[in-house]
């Protein structure tokens, strides 16, 4: 069955075919999870957040957008899992806080789990020394684009309308910075 058809069925309330997009979409929220902490929470928790984000994507998802709809779902299920670790913080008006995404420096492939806390705490770490030299919106790019967004992807992720053009600018400042950050610290 195609896609679409799947889709139209399920926002009309078929059982069936909600569960079937549920099924197909969990890898994805798995992995959108797996890029935050929630503190004081689980990873369970935040799957379930991210899975509220794909149900509400089902019934909103509109093909006029000219977005695909794993496109238009994995931005409903990160900012529903964002938008719980935020309210979770108590930093509800603060736009990026110590839970942000993690950098996916290893495709998910560990070893033991002492390199994965290693890993997790190096990743925590990079964000820390980046933020302080980058500018909130510079942030939030850097972070989208290391995970793997591509510059439309981020555009459409980000809550007021940023150009391309605006997107890459803060990618290039954002590289050019962290590039210094660490040229510096060599040199030390």
């Amino acid at each position: 069955m195609a896609e679409d058809d799947l889709l139209t069925r399920a926002r009309e309330g078929d059982k069936d075919a909600v569960h079937e997009v549920l099924e197909k979409y969990t890898p994805l929220v798995k992995s959108i999870a797996s890029h935050f902490f929630l503190i004081g929470g689980t990873g369970e928790d935040l799957m379930q957040e991210g899975l509220v984000g794909l149900y509400s994507a089902i019934g909103s998802y509109k093909k006029e957008n000219h977005a695909s709809f794993t496109t238009y779902a994995y931005i409903c299920i990160r900012n529903a899992i964002r938008d719980e670790v935020k309210k979770s913080n108590g930093l509800k008006q603060t736009p990026l806080n110590n839970s942000v995404p993690i950098l996916e420096i290893s495709d998910g492939l560990l070893g033991d789990p002492e390199d994965e806390i290693i890993m997790t705490e190096n990743r925590q770490e990079f964000h820390h020394k980046i933020s302080k030299i980058l500018s909130p919106y510079e942030f939030q790019v850097i972070v989208m684009y290391m995970d793997g967004m591509g510059t439309r992807e981020i555009c459409d992720a980000l809550p007021k309308d940023r150009s391309p053009k605006s997107v890459d600018n803060a990618i290039a400042r954002a590289k050019s910075k962290i590039a210094k950050l660490y040229q510096d610290e060599s040199e030390e």
